[in-house]
């Protein structure tokens, strides 16, 4: 009887609480230049100062692509990009929320060609930003397929 109630409290309360889905953000691959000379942003997060993609949560009234312009803008400036329509990939990293707890998270996404970036934005003072050749850009990111997907440009 104690075993069963066992089972039945693991499959029913915590295996669903372990097996929690991802949290969706878009994330702005930020692009400039043309076959050995294409050059990608990254940006330092506010928090490890990690080199990172400009990336956030959905917004309500936007696509995901704007979503992802919208980060590109906030968090690195980019003022004027081309809104993309598809996204070219995802990848998994935990997120430390602001409550403290670790969430899986899932970002999708979503090239932009910038055209201009402004040296004044939401959130200079919080983070670094640096234009690097995919291949050194991949170098210094932490998730696996976010290499992946630079070192595919």
């Amino acid at each position: 009887m104690m075993q069963q109630a066992l089972q039945t409290a693991w499959a029913e309360v915590v295996q669903p609480l372990l097996q929690r889905p991802k949290l969706l953000q878009v994330a702005a691959l930020c692009t400039r230049g043309t076959g050995g000379n294409k050059k990608v942003l990254l940006v330092t997060s506010r928090g490890s100062q990690r080199w990172i993609l400009p990336k956030g949560w959905l917004m309500d009234g936007k696509t995901a692509a704007e979503a992802a312009v919208q980060e590109a803008w906030e968090e690195a400036g980019v003022i004027t990009s081309t809104v993309p329509t598809t996204s070219i990939g995802h990848y998994s990293y935990k997120k430390m929320l602001d409550s403290g707890v670790v969430a899986a998270c899932e970002a999708e996404v979503f090239p932009l060609e910038v055209h201009e970036i402004a040296k004044a934005f939401p959130e200079k003072g919080q983070r670094k930003r640096k234009w690097l050749s995919p291949k050194n850009a991949a170098k210094l990111v932490s998730e696996p397929k976010l290499k992946e997907i630079l070192r595919q440009l």
